[in-house]
């Protein structure tokens, strides 16, 4: 192999001065040279950046713009609608009830109060299968705190779903008790629902079922006496106002004045450190009532044991102070629990001894006696012939029994309530019927019949009493011994009341007054006062009504009370049926006022439809008149009588 020859040293010529071409290496040829003006063949030019950075910079130049004009918008233009809307997002504006206020008998015992309870909310945002990662968690939840709260599911479900909502009542008004068996139950959810999460991602974690279940502090009433005094004192509905009663009628006095609170929230909980704003709530007033607790229990045992005794639809007691007009007592059989209005019966929840109008038969023959005594038509000793019958217009009248003629005087025909008497009686009011029928209808009037009672008290009937020329023909002699007009047992009460006052009637008072939410206690208005017969008129009358209970034929013996000389009337009326529209059965009563000589309590009683053993009043009524008579004697510590009593007499 021949030997490789050294490489060739290049050798450097020699130095370029001024314009000399450069020398090319031997071997290669020369390019060929480019004529003017003429262009290179193959090479890329690049574009002009100057049009496209324009354009990008009027696009961005437009984006700044909307950015721009859209936050002067939101900033400036529509800031505040903007900024009432994030605070509606964050904020949360709930009502704060008032407290209710007391109702109280005369001595200040109550007899209504509201205490502590709570209202069951939650926010249905929480129940979402987003929030809890429970696809039925409203019906799960539903189903756990329906038989806690005793509503329904299905309505409870309903709440939970309701759309974007942040807020909802499931129950109002619930015990602390209650409440505890909720927390107690979330905290037990809560504890499952924690370990059942332990290594589950966060975003895929469950939350409790009852996480968005809360309460908020609220009143609840009660009534701490049971179905005492239910009749007077009404009750409240769901919402916390009166349906009935006392409740209802001084509502606004009772309810105060709600207040408000706006705070900030987050997960459906009060964020504390923000700011809130807060309108305080106004208490409402403590009602003092005219009742006295004691003296309405004893009419309350007395009439629902004789109710129940006859077996009759319904009875009531009402019990007046003579002297200022106030009611002591007004109660009712049967009754009801406010406490429990469930397994109440609607019927009874009323107050039926304002609200029935009924015919009172004989109890009302006072007001004839003291037009006839007022008018001068008669004296107590006149003496008045009684058939066994009566014709009198389309009808024969007779008294309770058969009997032969009697020769009573007035006083007698109280005395023995002699429908045939009366009739004879008040004939001499005029000189025709149609006279004797228009003074007549004057004194009714002037009693209270036919007309409110002054109580103002919510349903109250003020009676039937037709104008006199409208009277029928039997009317015009049914009507003075207490047929064919109607009443209500407060009027009835008030009708004794007045005799006992001297003549003067005081409208019925049920209100002593009110301690409003600074302590200051504001009386009642003072009730108005009407003269319905003179002073002499009505004692008169007063030592009539004794001879009905002390005199051995009086139909009043068995309301004697020993001690005292009472004043008493019985009544025993045809009963018209409010179902069959027609007279079916008796109204039994009996009204009288002690002592006699120096009034101080009326009391007054009816019994409706009494089906087993005696339907007369005095039989009935008599008993209950003397029980509760006595009971409010020594109760008010009214001394026993100091004088003997006149002896008119019944017969000549």
């Amino acid at each position: 192999m021949p030997p490789k020859e050294p490489p060739r040293r290049r050798v450097p010529g020699p130095a370029r001065t001024g314009n000399a071409p450069r020398p090319r290496p031997t071997g290669r040829p020369a390019p060929p040279r480019r004529r003017a003006g003429a262009r290179p063949a193959n090479r890329i030019r690049l574009g002009n950046p100057r049009p496209r950075l324009r354009l990008v910079s009027l696009g961005l130049t437009l984006v700044m713009l909307v950015f721009v004009v859209r936050l002067l918008q939101v900033q400036a233009v529509d800031a505040r609608a903007y900024a009432a809307k994030a605070e509606k997002s964050r904020y949360l504006s709930h009502t704060l009830d008032a407290e209710r206020g007391e109702i109280t008998d005369r001595s200040g015992i109550a007899l209504a109060d509201s205490v502590d309870a709570y209202d069951i909310t939650a926010d249905p945002l929480m129940f979402t299968p987003d929030s809890t990662r429970v696809p039925d968690a409203p019906e799960q939840a539903a189903a756990l705190l329906a038989p806690i709260l005793g509503v329904d599911t299905g309505d409870l479900i309903k709440k939970l779903k309701t759309p974007k909502s942040r807020y909802a009542v499931l129950a109002r008004r619930q015990t602390p008790q209650v409440w505890n068996q909720i927390k107690d139950l979330k905290s037990v959810l809560a504890s499952k629902a924690s370990k059942a999460n332990q290594g589950v991602p966060a975003d895929r974690a469950r939350s409790s079922v009852l996480s968005g279940v809360f309460q908020e502090a609220s009143s609840k009433r009660v009534y701490p006496n049971g179905d005492l005094a239910a009749g007077i004192l009404g009750y409240v509905n769901a919402a916390g106002h009166g349906a009935g009663g006392v409740e209802s009628m001084l509502d606004k006095q009772l309810s105060g004045e709600d207040g408000q609170v706006t705070f900030a929230q987050s997960g459906g909980h009060r964020v504390p450190t923000a700011t809130s704003r807060e309108k305080p709530a106004v208490p409402g007033s403590d009602i003092e009532l005219t009742i006295d607790r004691d003296i309405q229990w004893a009419a309350q045992q007395a009439i629902t044991d004789q109710v129940q005794k006859s077996k009759a639809d319904r009875g009531y007691v009402v019990v007046q102070d003579t002297r200022t007009g106030e009611v002591l007592a007004m109660a009712n059989a049967p009754g009801f629990d406010p406490n429990d209005l469930s397994e109440a019966n609607a019927a009874d929840m009323g107050n039926a001894a304002l609200q029935d109008a009924y015919e009172p038969g004989s109890t009302a023959k006072i007001m004839s006696m003291a037009a006839v005594l007022e008018e001068g038509a008669a004296t107590p000793l006149t003496h008045v012939v009684v058939p066994n019958r009566l014709h009198r217009g389309d009808r024969l009248f007779k008294d309770d029994i058969d009997h032969p003629t009697w020769h009573l005087t007035l006083n007698g025909v109280l005395a023995k309530s002699s429908n045939i008497g009366t009739i004879l009686a008040t004939g001499q009011l005029g000189p025709t019927q149609p006279k004797a029928n228009q003074v007549l209808y004057s004194y009714l009037h002037k009693f209270g019949i036919g007309r409110p009672t002054g109580l103002d008290y919510p349903g109250e009937t003020q009676g039937i009493l037709a104008q006199p020329q409208d009277w029928s023909t039997s009317q015009q002699f049914t009507i003075p011994f207490g047929q064919g007009l109607s009443l209500n047992a407060m009027q009835a009460a008030s009708v004794y009341s007045t005799i006992a006052n001297g003549g003067v009637r005081i409208e019925p008072t049920l209100i002593r007054g009110a301690k409003g939410p600074d302590g200051r206690f504001t009386p009642a208005p003072a009730p108005k006062k009407t003269r319905v017969v003179s002073e002499r008129t009505a004692k008169t009358v007063a030592t009539m009504l004794e001879s009905v209970v002390g005199n051995e034929e009086g139909t009043g013996t068995k309301a004697r009370i020993p001690g005292y000389r009472v004043a008493g009337k019985t009544g025993t009326a045809n009963r018209v049926d409010p179902e069959l529209g027609r007279y079916k059965g008796y109204t039994a009563s009996f009204a009288g006022f002690a002592p006699s000589d120096d009034p101080r309590i009326t009391v007054y009683c009816a019994i409706q439809n009494p089906t087993k053993g005696s339907y007369f009043g005095g039989q009935i009524c008599g008993p209950i008149y003397k029980k509760v008579m006595e009971f409010a004697l020594k109760t008010l510590q009214v001394a026993p009588t100091g004088t003997a009593p006149a002896r008119l007499p019944v017969t000549f």
